[in-house]
């Protein structure tokens, strides 16, 4: 194809990623998380597999939910879709963008689904975040992407 890669750069671009793809937390209860992503935060579920995992869609993004107890040892070494072994104990974290005039409005439905919100934070450099958990412990936040300097998505 022509392509020449040679260090950092391609065609003379300075070669990164563009953004991030999947995520993943990890959940011994695959049910009731699933239920608490599809229900709290509306997400769309487009894959499962019983007892090992649940994949949902988050805008251009997917998150990733693994028992960390079928994902500590490779599949299948046999098995040319087998990713590596990967796992976490303890509670992890992930943020979900949100638009600066909704944070009110998923405080209200937060609160009418009975999830407490941990922290609520106005971020001196501009934005919102708003912490709570899911029924693992996971550290979830819904913040608007100003707390980095980035712009609203249209």
């Amino acid at each position: 194809m022509g392509s020449k890669i040679s260090g950092r750069t391609l065609r003379g671009k300075e070669m990164r990623p563009n953004g991030i793809l999947e995520t993943t937390l990890y959940v011994s209860d695959l049910d009731a998380a699933e239920a608490f992503y599809q229900k709290v935060l509306g997400l769309e579920r487009i894959g499962r597999e019983k007892g090992r995992h649940v994949f949902f869609r988050c805008g251009e993004s997917i998150l990733l939910l693994f028992d960390p107890k079928r994902t500590i040892r490779r599949q299948s070494a046999d098995d040319r879709l087998a990713a590596p072994s990967h796992g976490a104990i303890g509670p992890g974290h992930v943020a979900f963008r949100i638009q600066e005039g909704e944070t009110e409005a998923w405080k209200r439905r937060l609160v009418d689904m009975s999830v407490p919100i941990e922290a609520e934070i106005q971020w001196p450099g501009g934005g919102w975040s708003l912490y709570f958990r899911d029924p693992e412990g996971n550290s979830l936040e819904l913040a608007s992407p100003q707390i980095w300097g980035l712009l609203e998505s249209k």
